[in-house]
């Protein structure tokens, strides 16, 4: 019976031990589980990142091309403001001349006017010439 005995015995200590590596492969499995949805977590969280960052740079972009327009807008109206700018300069040299030719001109008539305007007196007479009595 000694022999039964430490058969038994060696048979209860065989199950004890292969309950404990079970129970270890068990928590061993459970953690690598919680690994694996912990990581799982991980990657979703990773691409919800990705996509708010793709989302980002398509606004960024779209920013970018509406600041781009802006500024040629404002390049535009630039030009146009210079040119206008211009312009004015040069009609206000032209108005300049026109109007210094104008009193150039009206001088002038009144030069001549002033000397072709004959003077007479109060009899009706024409005075201002010269006239040869000694004929």
């Amino acid at each position: 019976m000694a022999i039964i005995s430490s058969t038994v015995a060696s048979s209860a200590a065989q199950y004890g031990l292969g309950q404990l590596r079970l129970q270890q492969a068990k928590r061993s499995a459970d953690q690598a589980e919680q690994a694996a949805q912990a990581l799982q977590a991980q990657a979703q969280d990773a691409r919800r990142a990705a996509d708010q960052a793709d989302e980002n740079a398509r606004s960024l972009a779209v920013a970018s091309t509406q600041a781009q327009a802006d500024a040629g807008k404002a390049r535009q109206g630039l030009a146009a403001l210079q040119s206008v700018g211009q312009m004015e300069t040069q009609l206000a040299n032209v108005a300049d001349r026109v109007i210094m030719q104008q009193q150039s001109a009206q001088a002038g008539v009144l030069t001549k006017s002033v000397k072709a305007a004959p003077v007479v007196n109060t009899q009706g007479q024409v005075t201002g010439r010269v006239v040869n009595t000694t004929a």
